[in-house]
């Protein structure tokens, strides 16, 4: 089952994933709420349309912008609507 883990922490895991370029997207009821928190920044993609950001933080430590998702994506990617792909250094293990 997939996993992203920072720190060593669990900070999402589902067997629902959806491979996009290489990323692992989980669905919005994988991500452990406990360690994400709103970021302000935002993407545009392509195709995909506009990427809003967490940070992830696990035992105090922030990763800045380390995940991100489309609450609003195009036609082309509403398949991964609200899903989560991480990066910044955060491990997906398939």
């Amino acid at each position: 089952m997939p996993k992203a883990v920072w720190n060593g922490t669990i900070v999402a895991e589902s067997d629902a994933t959806v491979v996009v370029e290489g990323n692992h997207y989980f669905p919005p009821d994988a991500i452990k709420s406990e360690h994400v928190a709103l970021n302000e920044l935002t993407t545009v993609c392509p195709w995909k349309g506009t990427a809003s950001y967490y940070d992830v933080v696990v035992g105090g430590e922030v990763n800045p912008a380390a995940a991100w998702y489309y609450p609003e994506p195009s036609d082309a990617a509403s398949h991964i609507k609200d899903h989560v792909a991480f990066g910044g250094g955060i491990a997906v293990e398939a």
